[in-house]
């Protein structure tokens, strides 16, 4: 086999199976070698099972030497985040101060993958609790772009980012609460999805609530339907989860957008936009309005700023859980940075988080309204080049630190479903990230722009 199974996609490693060119075994074992030879760069999978995965791929070898494979991705490797339960595993959440003990039950995700016979063998790397954009810990350190090693592959899902984009398997989960999935998609050349909440159900529950979502991280959006299958559906233990549906998310990505209104958002406010990132999604606006669709310049009914403040209060008041969970002689033990966020959450006021609840209901009405004229909203995932590896967000150009560098948290605010594609290459090496929003429930309608767009100019990734 001179082919490098490891830059085949699912879909493609899927056709392999199905005509006995290639098998399980074969695939996972070159993952694990490129993992051998990777990872101690790109720091992505802090947990390799490598024993494990090996009896997962035999049993798959032999349901495809059968004709019998559970799914169309059955057989494929996949990393699950480090704050996503797997059965066996420690729960690390990437944190000195949890039980290392082995978890004795799958989270839904992770069930439903293994139902659909993947091969789980990896977890990725996240920064403690999935606190912020980059990808670093006390317990793992730095994750690494592996476009450009010394930038980050962002964060919080960096260590699925990394180790998609460098080959280590085409599949991986991450979580989502403000953009965990698609920044990290966006450094890294991904397709990441945040599905509409509760499309796929999120048991256990995160500390973040209703902010926080599970989705796929893939290298094309075929891939990341053949997941959204996979994992759609309800669970009894998931009071939030909607309904199960019956729609086949890869059937419909073939389905044109010739007619489509679509929005476009270069600016959340008044903040800094790179020159380079804006030129690339003006540009792939103009790959829209090549595809058939009415591409209008709108100005969004919330910024940045606004945003920031709203869900900062959400997301803070969360994180001062942390401080009650562990003994106070433990909390040096904390990323500074999370520690800080927790104490600041602690000292919240009840009419400042009463007021950011209502403000959410109001963000999430005026964006219904958006989506009752325009079938979609195209935006920068992130408004600059991924920072460098080490800090927690880029400056600004005025040399101070620039936490308003990402457009992802407010649709985790409204719960709409957003996606990040590729759409180009910085002058540091690192991909761009479109990200294309829709209304509730449309799924569907943006996977099939995903795939629409991403045919037209297909990513070329590293070889590594």
């Amino acid at each position: 086999m001179t082919q490098d199974l490891t830059r085949a996609s699912a879909a493609e490693l899927s056709g392999l199976y199905a005509a006995r060119k290639a098998s399980p075994v074969e695939v996972l074992e070159a993952v694990l070698d490129k993992a051998a030879r990777l990872n101690p760069v790109l720091n992505a999978l802090p947990l390799i099972d490598a024993d494990g995965a090996r009896a997962q791929a035999r049993a798959s070898e032999a349901r495809w030497a059968k004709g019998e494979p559970l799914s169309p991705i059955d057989g494929v490797p996949v990393s699950i985040k480090e704050l996503i339960k797997v059965k066996g595993w420690p729960l690390t959440m990437a944190s000195q101060l949890t039980d290392k003990t082995p978890q004795t039950e799958d989270a839904t995700t992770v069930s439903r993958l293994r139902e659909a016979g993947t091969v789980i063998f990896a977890s990725n790397s996240s920064p403690e609790y999935g606190f912020k954009g980059v990808t670093d810990s006390p317990l793992n350190g730095i994750t690494r772009n592996p476009w450009n090693t010394e930038r980050t592959p962002g964060g919080s899902s960096g260590g699925a980012g990394a180790a998609v984009a460098a080959g280590l398997g085409p599949l991986s989960i991450g979580t989502d609460g403000g953009g965990s999935v698609r920044i990290p998609a966006a450094c890294t050349g991904l397709v990441g999805l945040k599905a509409t909440y509760g499309r796929i159900p999120a048991w256990p529950a995160s500390m973040h609530g209703d902010l926080a979502n599970t989705g796929p991280m893939t290298r094309t959006t075929r891939d990341a339907a053949l997941m959204l299958n996979v994992l759609k559906g309800s669970d009894v233990r998931d009071p939030l989860a909607l309904p199960p549906t019956d729609v086949d998310f890869v059937a419909g990505l073939n389905r044109s957008l010739k007619g489509l209104k679509v929005g476009l958002v270069l600016k959340f406010g008044d903040f800094h936009l790179d020159p380079e990132v804006a030129a690339a999604i003006l540009k792939a606006a103009d790959r829209f309005r090549a595809l058939g669709c009415e591409v209008v310049p709108i100005t969004p009914p919330t910024e940045n700023g606004e945003t920031g403040r709203i869900f900062v209060a959400h997301w803070f008041a969360a994180l001062q859980r942390l401080l009650q969970l562990y003994p106070e002689a433990r909390h040096g033990e904390f990323d500074p940075a999370l520690y800080e966020q927790a104490k600041i959450g602690a000292q919240l006021d009840v009419k400042t988080i009463i007021d950011s609840q209502v403000r959410r209901r109001e963000m999430a009405h005026a964006w219904n309204q958006v989506f009752a004229e325009y079938d979609l909203v195209l935006s920068p995932t992130m408004s600059t080049l991924p920072p460098q590896v080490g800090r927690n967000v880029p400056d600004g150009p005025d040399g101070r630190p620039n936490p308003y560098w990402t457009n992802t948290a407010i649709f985790n605010l409204t719960r709409h479903p957003a996606v990040s594609v590729p759409c180009g290459i910085s002058s540091i090496g690192t991909p761009f990230g479109l990200q294309i929003a829709a209304a509730h429930s449309r799924d569907d309608l943006v996977l099939a722009a995903a795939e629409a767009f991403e045919r037209q100019d297909p990513l070329a990734f590293p070889h590594l």
